[in-house]
């Protein structure tokens, strides 16, 4: 599998997918890719307007995307595409849709396959076994939880540290420790702002000027930095 999994789209004062357009251009090489862009995370503005923006950055490292939602058979769009790109949102939305649309099983097939598969926030999360881990309100009901499940392990996107001053409610971490306590044996990753996950060659990297934080019941969360081994997440746990 190919893999690039990316906490965020926008960093705070920069155009949108700017800081991992590089990443972007390497993962998919030196040759232009014209990816499948999966569009059903949006909710509050249209599919044409999100194709636009994501095009726009892709032109500019030397690829390009068409959005699925242009095909009257979404199926068959993936089994023809050359790389599949599913942009953030609101996670709840974009697995309804996926699962509404029959693409589950024919995107998991095409990337077990050897095609490249970016995602960035809900992007990333439906990569993962289940969706269970996002940040996002559920303003939809999918069918069930299950995503893509194309590795053993949940990320936590936008992943923060912080507790606002006045802010009397759980942390990001307090509510990772209650999945870990529900889901003793599925390791949670919290990927930080600016950061992202390359799978490639059966091996995980972090990449990013950010550790990331992992989660797993009965251990301390500990961080991982970029060049650490991170080949324990891609085991699944028994």
């Amino acid at each position: 599998m190919k893999l690039l999994l990316i906490s965020n789209s926008t960093n705070a004062g920069e155009a949108y997918l700017d800081y991992p357009k590089e990443n972007i251009r390497l993962f998919l090489g030196g040759k232009e890719v014209k990816a499948l862009f999966i569009p059903y995370a949006a909710v509050t503005f249209s599919y044409d307007e999100y194709e636009r923006k994501v095009k726009e950055r892709f032109q500019e490292v030397g690829h390009d995307v068409v959005s699925i939602h242009h095909y009257s058979n979404p199926v068959a769009a993936v089994e023809e595409a050359e790389a599949i790109v599913v942009g953030g949102g609101n996670t709840w939305m974009l697995l309804r849709l996926l699962q509404n649309n029959g693409l589950i099983s024919a995107i998991r097939k095409r990337v077990l396959s050897g095609i490249p598969y970016i995602g960035w926030s809900a992007g990333s999360n439906v990569a993962c076994p289940t969706i269970r881990t996002t940040n996002d309100m559920p303003v939809t009901e999918p069918d069930d939880f299950n995503a893509f499940n194309l590795i053993p392990f949940q990320i936590n996107p936008h992943y923060l540290d912080a507790n606002p001053a006045g802010h009397a409610g759980e942390t990001r971490e307090q509510r990772i420790m209650e999945f870990i306590e529900a889901n003793p044996d599925i390791y949670v990753a919290g990927l930080r702002e600016s950061t992202m996950f390359l799978v490639e060659h059966n091996t995980l990297s972090l990449i990013g000027p950010r550790n990331a934080r992992i989660f797993i019941k009965g251990k301390e969360p500990w961080e991982v930095a970029p060049g650490d081994d991170l080949s324990f997440l891609l085991e699944k746990l028994q």
